[in-house]
C-alpha cells in the first residue's frame, strides 16, 4: 500500500522494508515447522536488519530534530499549522524534520520542512491502520519493531517538539524524559507545544508524582512549554549548538557547523547531492 501512495506521487530517495504480508508469512505457523516459530532467536535476524539499515540510512542525515503529534489530527488545524510553522523553521537553519511519517501533525511537519528547503525524512511503522506515509518525505524509512524505530528517533535526533497525540506520542514523551532524568542523553531538548494541551499532564505531574516524591522538583523543569514556533526553533538550536561545541572540543578544534546561519539548508542540500 505503502509503495503504490508513493508511486502515485512520484518519489524518490524511498526506502522501505518488508511489509506486514511478508512478516506475515514469514511467521505464520502453517508455512513453517513448529519448531522454527517456537525459537526466538530466529528473530534477532530481522531485529539486527533494521537497527543496520536504520544505522547506515540515518547517520548521513545530519543534524534533525523529530516532532511528534497524532495521525488523527482532524478540527485541529490550528496546531497543524503551527507544527508546519515549526518545521519550516527548523529547515531554514539546516535541521533535519523527523517524524513518524504518517498523516495529521506529521505530514503537516514534514510538508513544513520541504517548505523550508530541509531534509524530510519519515521513519514509518508497520500498523493495519492509519500509518499510510505521506507525501513530502524525501527519506522514508518502514519499520517492523516499534523498539527498533525508537532507537533511531532518540539516536538522531538532538531534541523532540511534541504536539497534541495520543498513546504513541506519550511513549516517545515518556521515553526521552525518562533518558534525560537518567542521564543517558543529557544534551537533548523536550518541547511541549500548546500549554491548553499539556498543562493538565503537568499538573498531574505535580501533584501525583512530585509532591509525593516520585520524582524530584528539577525534574519537572525537563520540558520546555510553549505557544510560539520561534521558540520551540530557540530551544532546540540551543542544544544542537552545545553538541557541536562538545564535539569540537573533543577534537581540539572549534564547531566548522553550528546550526542556525542563514543559508545553511540550502548549503547542506547542496552538498547531499555531490
Amino acid at each position: 500500500m505503502a509503495n503504490k501512495e508513493h508511486a502515485k506521487h512520484g518519489k524518490a530517495h524511498i526506502r522501505t522494508k518488508r511489509g506486514i504480508m511478508s512478516d506475515f508469512e514469514l511467521l505464520d505457523l502453517s508455512r513453517q515447522s513448529p519448531d522454527f516459530v517456537q525459537q526466538d532467536t530466529w528473530r534477532v535476524f530481522r531485529i539486527m536488519a533494521e537497527f543496520v539499515e536504520g544505522f547506515e540510512v540515518l547517520s548521513r542525515i545530519g543534524p534533525a530534530v523529530a516532532i511528534f503529534g497524532s495521525s488523527r489530527a482532524s478540527g485541529q488545524e490550528q496546531y497543524c499549522e503551527k507544527a508546519r510553522e515549526t518545521a519550516r523553521l527548523l529547515a531554514k537553519r539546516g535541521v533535519a524534520v523527523v517524524t513518524g511519517g504518517g498523516g495529521g501533525f506529521m505530514e503537516a511537519a514534514n510538508r513544513g520542512a520541504k517548505e523550508g528547503g530541509g531534509l524530510s525524512v519519515g521513519l514509518n511503522i508497520e500498523l493495519p491502520f492509519e500509518q499510510v506515509p505521506n507525501e513530502y518525505l524525501d527519506v522514508m524509512m518502514e519499520f517492523h519493531y516499534f523498539f527498533c524505530r525508537k532507537v533511531m528517533f532518540l539516536k538522531y535526533s538532538i531534541g523532540f517538539i511534541m504536539f497534541p497525540g495520543g498513546f504513541g506520542t506519550m511513549d516517545e514523551l515518556f521515553e526521552a524524559l525518562t533518558l534525560i532524568q537518567t542521564q543517558r542523553n543529557q544534551n537533548f531538548g523536550l518541547v511541549l507545544y500548546g500549554r491548553e494541551h499539556w498543562q493538565g499532564l503537568l499538573d498531574w505531574l505535580r501533584e501525583k508524582l512530585r509532591d509525593t516524591g516520585y520524582i524530584s522538583p528539577e525534574d519537572l523543569d525537563i520540558p520546555h512549554v510553549t505557544d510560539d514556533p520561534a521558540e520551540a526553533v530557540d530551544i532546540i538550536l540551543k542544544r544542537l549548538r552545545a553538541v557541536a561545541r562538545r564535539a569540537a572540543a573533543k577534537k581540539g578544534g572549534e564547531a566548522l557547523w553550528l546550526p542556525g546561519a542563514p543559508g545553511q539548508a540550502k548549503r547542506r542540500r547542496s552538498s547531499r547531492r555531490t
